[in-house]
């Protein structure tokens, strides 16, 4: 096992945290100040710790526009002429404004004025009265102070009075502080880089150390300089993809290499006007702003039409003319009506066939997630698994799959009839949960096929990222030692829960569209010719190589998203991004095929254009917005572990808690530790095996006595109306998402308060025979937790090939249809059956709602172990099984039949354990 690294900690878990509290300790030292006696220890005091969060302050601030270097001098100079009142009153109104985000909605050059009455009306709003559209551009040049004041002021008179975007440029002249305001400032639409920046910053402190980690690990400090401007570019494709990038240079043409053309957005030379420029910067935030399908449904609803088709609702004429449901139109308002009609015309578009603005809204969507195609799909997940699965499985082809993945992969399953073989991921005992599947089980299964030769029919490796608990794997490593067994691996991603991830760096870095691009790029360099020979060289002989052949592999990934989940959009949005370098060749009419057999001919268009103004608020807003969110989570696990009325009843759990040590190199175990404040977690996502996504709050609640489902109803909702993600039998799942505010976070931490006081009271109240009772019920709830099955094995009958991995779901499914092929037994008779040497095999699929993944499938022997965890399952819900019938179980006459030959042949059973090991 690697040698642990030690982590680096901060008292605030992001930049943007420790700014507003070094604002807001300023606002309340500098309103002491001004209250102090003149010349008094206490003025002293006060004035000294003033002057020091004011020099923190200029070296945060530099990476911002507002306040800018003139108002900080103000305060600065404020301080020094002793105008305490003055200067507090100033700081007040900075906060207010840093706080509410409202000098958005005012912009001006802080750099120019420093009075907001003093800026031209043009430049806040239009002649319409509607806000512009405000946005900064990172500015890169090491300027003279008497430059950047004349770019400004050039600035200044290129604005027009009716353009809906207005920007600031924010000058930053080094190398090294160009990449930090990336990191930095959310603000930020576009790039410029002016030449070849110097390298270092002067800039950098122990202040700033702990939140620029991905900055001082590159290190180019030894590159020729000329070479940094184009090197800058390319950083801030890999940091800030959906930014615009412009380079300003003198290199002639002939001298500039292809990849510094294709990189940036547009190339200008100095002798070109700032006109110029200017404009570029303006249409691109133009083109990305723009949507396409909304725009058009948008322009639709507008124009008067006939209605002589299929729906009466259309422009709201069976509901506003209603004396009965004129309270549904008047809930939804008339634009709903208006844009709802079945017209492919007109200015719309068939998400069928797509010619118009749908095919440039999934273009523009693929650019923004990283992806070669897009597809939108109306009706979940759950739907775009199943036309991802059905395009590029074939009947009889193997898929490997993690059994605790969403039940619509096993019905996929069932749909294309491929043979699963199923990988077992570490059990969580503790929380009744299951973690993810190791990277060495996944290699040894395909071993174990290939020496069976059968790897040649394995097709696709499915896994969940990330896990509805928040584990992510590490999706470059495991393709790249996948690759390095079978190069033509088809991956498919489940990334339901994951949408948001490609929208801040360090998330970014492991999600399936990233990974395959980058994985693309790699294997077709000169540079890994060089490492793959290298890497043979030290194999001993018969080792397996963990790196791909270049001249074999191949990138073919697929990631399915419900946008809905984490993203703006309507119920079910969701979308399939590819990556597969044999799309066109071996997948294009496949896919359109079991496109065309899943999705309905009248998709929603409200839903269609929410995936498409969503599209547009990630490129503009994603990066702040994720940020955020990850902090809003990181303040939520930080609360509940800080207060004692809350750490009483409830833990956070954190990382080490989900991932055991061996998959952990970097060490890291919790995010934020009381005694040190925030550990960094940079280095774990970029290295380890399994991540725990922060977003993802489980919170253990065994000391309440209570169980999860009962915590969730009876405290949560009926109380607070605070709506969950999941249960288990002593955890239940919070999520923040970008939709998550500060109040969200107050308002849950107050419910939890408040259910600890009741806690506390009803615990006081019990006597000696009831407080005996709870004892044991938080025993059970804490001690007694039932053991996690694994998969079994699928039954002889149902396997495809004998002692070989892979079962035949597709048969064992449709064979329940007939109910002669059945019969069902009570649990209890279950035991007793097995007992007396009958072999179970289940005909249906059974999905415990928690933990809500499958713990029998079509075909499958039951296991000791699968009835002793139902039996001590507290769960109502139980899809695919009824307590007062028992569990449906194939009868032993058609097994029978199936092994003289039926269906499958006759097929040897073999002892138990050997079938165990080998499913």
């Amino acid at each position: 096992m690697s040698t642990k690294k030690k982590n680096i900690s901060a008292p605030y878990y992001s930049i943007g945290q420790l700014r507003v509290a070094t604002w807001r300790d300023l606002k309340l030292e500098s309103a002491e100040l001004s209250q102090s006696k003149k010349e008094s220890k206490t003025e002293k005091e006060h004035t000294n710790k003033v002057k020091a969060l004011l020099h923190n302050l200029s070296i945060i601030e530099q990476y911002f526009v507002y306040p800018g270097k003139v108002k900080l001098e103000k305060l600065s100079q404020a301080l020094e002429r002793q105008e305490y009142v003055s200067l507090s009153h100033n700081i007040t109104e900075i906060n207010r404004q840093l706080v509410s985000d409202s000098y958005l909605n005012n912009p001006f050059s802080n750099t120019l004025q420093d009075n907001e009455q003093n800026q031209p009306d043009d430049i806040r709003e239009l002649s319409s009265g509607q806000k512009k559209n405000y946005f900064e551009v990172l500015f890169v040049e090491d300027l003279p102070a008497k430059d950047e004041l004349a770019l400004h002021e050039k600035l200044q008179e290129l604005r027009e009075p009716n353009e809906q975007f207005t920007y600031d440029f924010l000058v930053q002249r080094s190398f090294q502080d160009a990449l930090i305001a990336l990191l930095f400032n959310p603000n930020l639409q576009a790039v410029v880089i002016r030449y070849a920046p110097p390298y270092a910053s002067a800039n950098i402190s122990s202040l700033l150390r702990p939140y620029i980690q991905n900055v001082l690990k590159i290190d180019l400090e030894h590159k020729q300089e000329s070479a940094l401007g184009p090197l800058l570019g390319e950083l801030v494709k890999q940091f800030r993809p959906e930014l615009d990038t412009y380079y300003v240079t003198d290199t002639s043409l002939t001298d500039l290499k292809d990849s510094t053309l294709q990189q940036f957005s547009r190339i200008y030379y100095r002798k070109e006007d700032l006109q110029e420029l200017h404009l570029g910067i303006i249409r691109g935030v133009r083109e990305r702003f723009d949507t396409a399908f909304f725009s058009a449904l948008k322009e639709y609803s507008q124009k008067p039409t006939g209605v002589f088709h299929a729906m009466p609702i259309s422009r709201g004429n069976s509901v506003f003319k209603s004396r009965w449901i004129k309270d549904f139109g008047e809930f939804y308002g008339r634009n709903m009506f208006l844009a709802e009609t079945s017209s492919t015309t007109g200015g719309l578009d068939s998400l069928l066939q797509p010619t118009g603005p749908l095919k440039k809204a999934q273009e523009m969507a693929a650019e923004t997630y990283g992806s070669q195609r897009t597809f939108f799909v109306t009706n979940g997940t759950s739907t775009a698994n199943k036309i991802v699965l059905q395009a590029i499985v074939e009947p009889g082809d193997l898929v490997l799959i993690d059994r605790d993945c969403h039940k619509s992969h096993h019905y996929g399953m069932v749909l294309a009839g491929a043979y699963p073989v199923y990988l077992d991921s570490y059990p969580i005992q503790e929380y009744s949960m299951y973690g993810a599947v190791p990277l060495e089980s996944i290699k040894n299964k395909l071993l174990q096929l290939k020496e069976a030769k059968r790897l040649d029919k394995v097709k696709m490796l499915l896994l969940t990222n990330c896990t509805f608990d928040g584990l992510v794997y590490n999706v470059e490593k495991v393709m790249q030692e996948v690759l390095a067994i079978k190069p033509d691996m088809i991956f498919l991603w489940d990334e339901a829960w994951f949408a948001f991830a490609g929208f801040t760096y360090i998330y970014k870095q492991r999600t399936a569209m990233f990974s395959a691009r980058k994985l693309f790029n790699k294997y077709r360099s000169e540079a890994y010719r060089k490492e793959y020979k290298e890497h043979l060289k030290h194999l001993s002989n018969g080792e397996q190589p963990k790196l791909p052949d270049p001249d074999k592999v191949c990138i073919r990934v697929y990631s399915t998203q419900s946008t809905h989940k984490t993203l703006s959009s309507f119920r079910q949005g969701s979308m399939i991004h590819i990556w597969d370098e044999d799309f066109r060749k071996k997948s294009e009419n496949t896919f359109m095929e079991a496109y065309m057999t899943h999705t309905s001919t009248s998709p929603n268009y409200q839903m269609l254009a929410s995936l498409d103004v969503g599209r547009r608020q990630v490129e503009f807003e994603g990066f702040e917005m994720v940020e955020k969110s990850i902090e809003m989570a990181m303040v939520l696990r930080a609360k509940v572990t800080n207060n004692p009325k809350l750490n009483k009843y409830f833990d956070v759990l954190t990382v080490k808690d989900f991932i055991p040590n061996e998959y952990r190199e970097s060490g890291l175990g919790e995010y934020y530790d009381p005694a040190i404040g925030w550990n960094r977690m940079e280095t774990a996502w970029e290295k380890d095996e399994f991540m725990l996504d922060p977003t993802k709050i489980t919170l253990f609640i065994g000391r309440t006595g209570v169980d999860g489902d009962t915590f969730k109803n009876k405290y949560l909702m009926d109380q607070f109306n605070i709506q969950i993600n999941k249960t288990s039998r002593n955890t239940v799942l919070f999520m923040t998402n970008i939709g998550t505010t500060r109040g969200s976070v107050a308002y849950l931490t107050n419910a939890l308060l408040t259910i600890a006081e009741q806690l506390d009271e009803e615990f006081r109240s019990l006597n000696s025979r009831e407080a005996e009772i709870a004892e044991k019920r938080i025993h059970s709830l804490i001690k007694d937790v039932p053991p996690l099955p694994d998969f079994s094995y699928f039954h002889s009958s149902f396997r495809a090939v004998p002692g070989v991995p892979g079962g035949n779901i597709r048969e064992a499914f449709f064979m329940s249809y007939n109910e002669n092929n059945y019969e069902y037994i009570s649990l209890s008779d279950c035991k007793k059956a097995m007992e007396n040497g009958r072999e179970l095999v289940a005909s249906s699929f059974v999905i415990p709602y928690p933990p809500g993944f499958p713990v029998l499938v079509p075909g499958q022997v039951v296991s000791e172990e699968i009835i002793n965890f139902m039996l001590v399952l507290d769960v109502k819900e139980i899809h695919g099984y009824r307590a007062d019938l028992g569990l449906r179980i194939f009868r032993d006459s058609l097994l029978n039949r199936q092994k003289t030959g039926t269906a499958l042949g006759a097929l040897a059973m073999g002892n138990s354990k050997k079938n165990k090991d080998l499913n």
